[in-house]
């Protein structure tokens, strides 16, 4: 989280340097299941045109996002409208009543994909953050640029093995999310907060841990940037893919 919040300054400075182009990011279902994927836009920045949409399985959508960017895409399961029309879902709801997110983020527990996408072939930085918790397999590819460009993946069923004190169940009683030890617990030790909030005085914990073995290449706790923080010149597109 630390980490995330220098480089929103550091896209900021881009900002001003640098003309505006676009980069395209095409999010694919590969769920056998619809989901209604979410995306919000790190402030001051306006939000995008699309904050929210339906996904049926195997359906792809690209979205042209203005650069410089920073913001977040995510998945929403098992959505419905009431008869009032107010639109809910059961796991990573937005809480706008709608299928457009307007500006809210997901509701813990969910599965981030977070990308900071400079302009003019900078250094672009992106993640797959569980810090959060869990509710979707997701991956995140950078097409072209340059360098490392690694693509990270949370392929595991989280769900599947998680501990049930972190357990979120579903109305058939099957578990539909896995909460992160900070958002089941609200410790200091757990969120990196407060005497807690140096990597130094936050290690990693057995929940931590947990997640980390499922899911390697994903933040599992806030100062888990060596091994989960990616980067890649030259303005690539992205690709995010849902149940990879």
């Amino acid at each position: 989280m630390r980490a995330r919040i220098v480089l929103f300054g550091i896209t900021l400075a881009f900002l001003f340097i640098y003309g505006a182009h676009s980069v395209t990011i095409t999010v694919t279902n590969n769920c056998p299941y619809t989901i209604w994927p979410g995306v919000l836009t790190s402030p001051p920045q306006p939000q995008l045109s699309n904050t929210g949409f339906e996904l049926a399985s195997t359906a792809s959508t690209s979205l042209d996002v203005p650069t410089p960017w920073i913001g977040r895409f995510w998945a929403r399961t098992g959505c419905s409208t009431d008869g009032s029309g107010r639109f809910t879902c059961a796991t990573a709801d937005c809480g706008s009543g709608q299928v457009s997110c307007n500006g809210n983020g997901a509701v813990p527990p969910a599965s981030l994909v977070e990308i900071n996408s400079v302009a003019n072939g900078g250094q672009d930085f992106y993640d797959i953050s569980l810090v959060d918790g869990f509710n979707l397999p997701v991956s995140l590819a950078p097409q072209g640029g340059t360098g490392d460009c690694t693509a990270p993946s949370c392929a595991a069923n989280v769900n599947a093995a998680c501990p049930e004190e972190l357990q979120v169940k579903g109305s058939d009683g099957g578990v539909i999310s896995c909460k992160s030890a900070c958002i089941a617990f609200g410790e200091d030790q757990y969120c990196c907060t407060g005497n807690y909030n140096t990597p130094e005085t936050c290690p990693p914990t057995n929940y931590s841990m947990f997640f980390k073995s499922q899911c390697p290449q994903a933040y599992s706790y806030p100062f888990d940037d060596p091994t989960s923080l990616f980067s890649c010149f030259g303005g690539p597109n992205y690709s995010i893919t849902f149940c990879p």
